[in-house]
């Protein structure tokens, strides 16, 4: 702004013709400098769609959003696109850990309602635990009425769950379905969310459970991870047509450039090995602050 005053104030000092000259060069150059301003970049486990307002305690009323349409927030220039529109969702707050005791007869919980959440693929299931409500992800066969159980006790002959019971992985039998699988014990279970997905426990070993996941990649965790049995919910959800352009657009999704382009040979089908089977490595230890003791005789 400042050059932009110089420039101006010595196009003063000229004659009519040269200053009007002088000024629209001016002008002209002032509009062709832009704000260098630093943007993330898309990815990264980070989405620029909406971001949700949490409160400081849980609840299980609808929580509002705001809508990003692919923008950074802090800046607010355009990060991924694609990106834009769509019908106004609320969302509604998961509880991803499903604690139970430690020892004796597994919790029980009692499904209320089956509901469709706008931010997610699957569906929620309303469920009330003593005098506490929450929701949790919902099975594919999980219904109003159901009774879950949930347990974190690993019995030396493996249990016979059903749908929506949360066990840890030791307590399961081989071949169980299972969705919302904790990578770590204790943190949140944040694994097989999608709907229609889940894993599939193949074998164990020392205390090392191996699952597949839905990317058919095998993963040894540990036994006393928490997980959920069943499949989830809305398995035709990758079968839904779309339709029309202006149902894409409701859905939140921006249209594409619309430029063809012929398929080359990095487009074909590779068929390549599986990797092998990754252990799960636990979470990195906090680094402790050095103590300094000193004596004063």
């Amino acid at each position: 702004m400042q050059s932009l005053t110089r420039l101006l104030n010595s196009a003063l000092t000229l004659q009519p013709p040269q200053r009007a000259v002088s000024a629209a060069l001016a002008l002209q150059q002032m509009r062709t400098k832009t704000k260098v301003v630093e943007k993330p970049r898309p990815g990264a486990g980070q989405q620029f769609r909406r971001i949700v307002h949490f409160p400081e305690e849980y609840t299980v009323s609808p929580l509002k959003i705001t809508h990003l349409a692919g923008r950074d927030p802090v800046s607010g220039r355009m990060v991924a696109k694609g990106i834009g529109g769509g019908i106004k969702q609320q969302y509604r707050w998961v509880k991803w850990v499903r604690d139970g005791p430690g020892e004796g007869a597994p919790q029980e919980e009692l499904v209320v309602e089956i509901l469709r959440d706008g931010c997610r693929t699957a569906k929620v299931a309303l469920v009330a635990v003593g005098d506490e409500l929450k929701y949790i992800l919902a099975t594919e066969n999980m219904k109003a009425g159901d009774v879950l159980k949930t347990s974190r006790v690993i019995p030396r002959i493996p249990v016979r769950p059903n749908e929506g019971d949360a066990y840890p992985l030791g307590a399961l039998p081989v071949g169980t379905r299972i969705h919302c699988l904790e990578k770590n014990p204790g943190q949140q279970c944040h694994l097989i969310h999608a709907a229609g997905t889940f894993g599939t426990i193949l074998r164990k070993f020392d205390d090392k459970v191996v699952v597949q996941l839905p990317s058919k990649r095998e993963f040894a965790f540990d036994r006393i991870c928490m997980a959920t049995v069943g499949r989830l919910s809305n398995p035709e959800h990758n079968k839904e047509h779309v339709g029309s352009a202006q149902r894409m657009r409701e859905m939140g999704n921006r249209p594409r450039s619309g430029l063809w382009k012929r398929k080359e040979g990095k487009h074909g089908r590779k068929i390549r090995r599986l990797p092998p089977m990754t252990t799960i490595a636990p979470p990195p230890t906090a680094k402790q602050e050095a103590i300094q003791l000193t004596l004063n005789l």
